[in-house]
């Protein structure tokens, strides 16, 4: 029985898997389709606008974050109505907080920044946080028992609605507020379409305290390691922020939301497959855990480390096919961002592991050590080297989480270290063979 349990695990990860790839692959062609028409309607300190404003938010949504989605996904009472309902209503409470958050630091940010549009797009921006904080439990559902096809419609659906509202009113009328409009319309469709997808009873007010031990000390160790997360990804923005003008922070969020493309790849597919799928396999010993995990792993590696050592290679190539002149920096932006991406892989092919045996704090650590990196290597690297220093400092700031997460694997004897630098040395080699064909062929 506890075979014929595994292959099913294994093949709802399969097709969970092959869902996650097409409909990020078709996401990647609508939001790529509709950013080079975007950049010829709108300027590009308009991106470097929202980017900031974007940073704000997601700050807020980290540094509230209590893991309700993780929990719902890895706990045993996860189907519970009761516990279902109260994560519900600690997310709506959650979702007024992050408005009110919006609120307080619209002013600051403005003056900091100085830049008075700030003052206004973060409190009606930030209303899709106190809408989400209404979206049905459902969603976190379907992700539980690897549903993924459905997950894939309604989030491609939400960003049809919201890339349709962007162009229409950029093409009526060329501002920032078609960036804006485009996010709440999908936030109102994310809300409705939910609660749609309820199969049982509609959510409900619910303080279940059982429930609520259970979300937060669970959650505890994710709202930390979210606020490092956080600290490591987004502070690059907020440094550069001070440093680059308006338009070359443009410029940079372009060639980094390119050179990101593979990472966010890889995490949809750890969040919405490989997370749930680890979350059902505890229960084996040690031992066969970790076997599972790295036999099916090292096919994974392989695929991201050949793929991604083309994509640096001719990542500037793509910078010129799809950009005007006007972000031709982006060019030389985007080969960098992206080797620094090579131990978030190596990370996020893992980490699920940690989250799913209960030890998130692991993560937590790593993150913040990457932040440190963020926090000294950037200011260091532009005063010394300018805009190419910052960029570098940006790349290498990855490498502690995988030193971290690495530490945190041996200890608790699922080891992939001997996995990682195997794949490394794949990726290497590839990256070395692929300039050397462009410096054949004079590319």
């Amino acid at each position: 029985m506890a075979s014929l349990s595994t292959n099913s695990i294994k093949k709802q990860a399969i097709r969970g898997a092959i869902w996650t790839v097409t409909a990020y692959g078709i996401s990647q062609l609508l939001r790529f389709g509709s950013n080079v028409i975007l950049t010829r309607l709108l300027l590009p300190e308009l991106f470097g606008l929202m980017s900031l404003v974007y940073v704000f938010i997601t700050g807020l949504v980290l540094f509230s974050d209590l893991g309700i989605h993780t929990s719902i996904v890895q706990n045993k009472r996860g189907d519970e109505p009761d516990f279902l309902n109260t994560a519900w209503t600690m997310q709506i409470i959650r979702g007024f907080l992050l408005w009110l958050g919006c609120l307080v630091l619209a002013f600051p940010a403005s003056q900091i920044y100085n830049e008075p549009r700030l003052a206004l797009l973060l409190p009606i921006v930030g209303l899709s946080s106190a809408l989400g904080g209404f979206n049905s439990t459902a969603i976190f559902t379907l992700n539980r028992h690897l549903s993924v096809k459905q997950l894939a419609i309604y989030e491609l659906s939400g960003q049809v609605i919201s890339l349709a509202v962007m162009l229409i009113w950029a093409v009526l009328y060329p501002s920032v507020w078609a960036l804006v409009g485009g996010s709440l319309s999908s936030s109102i469709f994310h809300l409705i379409r939910s609660h749609q997808l309820n199969k049982g009873k509609p959510n409900r007010l619910t303080w279940d305290r059982s429930a609520v031990r259970e979300l937060i000390g669970f959650g505890k160790w994710i709202f930390i390691s979210t606020v490092m997360t956080f600290l490591a990804n987004q502070s690059d923005r907020l440094i550069l922020g001070k440093l680059f003008s308006l338009e070359m922070l443009g410029v940079y969020g372009i060639a980094f939301a390119l050179a990101d493309m593979p990472r966010s790849l890889l995490l949809a597919v750890s969040n919405k497959v490989i997370f749930p799928t680890y979350s059902r396999m505890t229960e084996l010993p040690r031992s066969e855990f970790r076997q599972k995990i790295l036999r099916n792993r090292q096919p994974i590696l392989l695929v991201l480390a050949v793929g991604l050592a083309i994509f640096i290679s001719f990542g500037n190539l793509l910078v010129s096919f799809l950009y005007d002149d006007r972000y031709a920096a982006a060019g030389w932006m985007l080969p960098l961002i992206s080797l620094g991406t090579w131990p978030l892989m190596l990370t996020q092919t893992i980490d699920p592991v940690l989250f799913a045996i209960g030890k998130p704090r692991y993560n937590a650590f790593g993150s913040f050590l990457s932040f440190l990196f963020y926090a000294i290597g950037i200011p260091i690297g532009f005063s010394l080297y300018g805009a190419v220093g910052a960029v570098v400092s940006v790349a290498v700031s990855n490498i502690p989480i995988w030193i971290l997460v690495s530490y945190a694997l041996w200890r608790e004897q699922i080891s992939a270290f001997r996995q990682d630098i195997l794949a490394t040395a794949v990726f290497l080699t590839t990256l070395t063979i692929m300039f050397g064909v462009r410096s054949f062929f004079g590319l």
